[in-house]
């Protein structure tokens, strides 16, 4: 059986978002998820697809990576694949040397491939997780739901201003958003924006589903900076959860620096549960 590497292009990724999709799993490591190709979808396709490679066997799609400009590839691999051997001496042989960093938090043969090659532990990350088998409380905030089909102006300014004040290094734009929201990924995702009781934009999340009965995704979700220390950001994630089971999600997702003792005690507060930290791994020195 034949393992073939290729980079993606514009016309084959909406097959690539649907292949990720299939690889998640209830009970599986917090991988790569359509939600970060449909975040990622914002900077054009061509962008994206500059960015993503894409293993195939026999024709059937079993693991993507998808790069970004510091080096870091993000990587999802087929639960049918995980044990693969073959697979993952391919991965790592068709690494470019640009990748310094490596997420690979599923695929056990990958994992180890990467350990006994020399490639050492970098950045820790905590996946936190909400089951939605059981209901979601009330958020207790106002949350407005972005459609794409019948944008308010006022509510996609005010989703992109809270963004840009969550993270202060944010180039999001509403060109950006519109780019995102007609992208394939899109369909299963809804943008969401909190206000507090004086009607000021407080808090906002973009959530992904990757089809019923699969986890969904948590990508982004932040607080203006104005507004924090007030519970918004346990808010948003009741909120973001809630959207997620409505939309048919066995479970709310996210990943989170474990640096950022923050961010897990927000999660925590908000119904997830957190599970033992899992590390990048780095490019051996040379």
């Amino acid at each position: 059986m034949s393992i073939v590497m290729r980079v993606a292009t514009p016309d084959a990724l909406g097959e690539i978002v649907e292949a990720v999709a299939g690889f998640q799993r209830p009970g599986r490591p917090v991988q790569l998820h359509p939600g970060d190709l449909g975040w990622n979808w914002s900077l054009g396709m061509q962008k994206l697809a500059d960015a993503v490679r894409v293993w195939s066997r026999d024709g059937e799609i079993v693991a993507v990576g998808m790069g970004d400009d510091d080096g870091l590839i993000r990587m999802g691999i087929a639960p049918s694949a995980g044990d693969d051997a073959v697979l993952a001496g391919r991965i790592l042989d068709d690494l470019p040397d640009g990748y310094r960093a490596v997420e690979a938090r599923s695929g056990r043969a990958f994992r180890a491939l990467l350990d006994s090659s020399g490639w050492v532990a970098d950045e820790s990350w905590t996946p936190l997780t909400r089951d939605l088998a059981k209901p979601v409380e009330d958020c207790g905030l106002r949350v407005e739901t972005i459609d794409p089909h019948d944008v308010r102006d006022q509510l996609l300014h005010d989703r992109v201003a809270v963004q840009r004040a969550a993270f202060p290094t944010s180039t999001f734009t509403v060109e950006r958003w519109r780019t995102m929201a007609a992208a394939p990924a899109y369909r299963r995702a809804r943008c969401l924006v909190a206000y507090d009781n004086a009607g000021n934009a407080v808090a906002t999340a973009t959530v992904w589903t990757a089809g019923p009965g699969r986890p969904g995704l948590l990508e982004p979700l932040g607080v203006h900076r104005d507004h924090r220390g007030q519970g918004h950001g346990r808010a948003i994630t009741v909120a973001a959860a809630a959207a997620l089971q409505e939309m048919g999600s066995s479970h709310a997702t996210v990943c989170t620096p474990t640096a950022n003792t923050g961010g897990v005690a927000t999660y925590v507060s908000a119904g997830f549960e957190q599970h033992p930290p899992v590390t990048d791994f780095r490019r051996p020195s040379r």
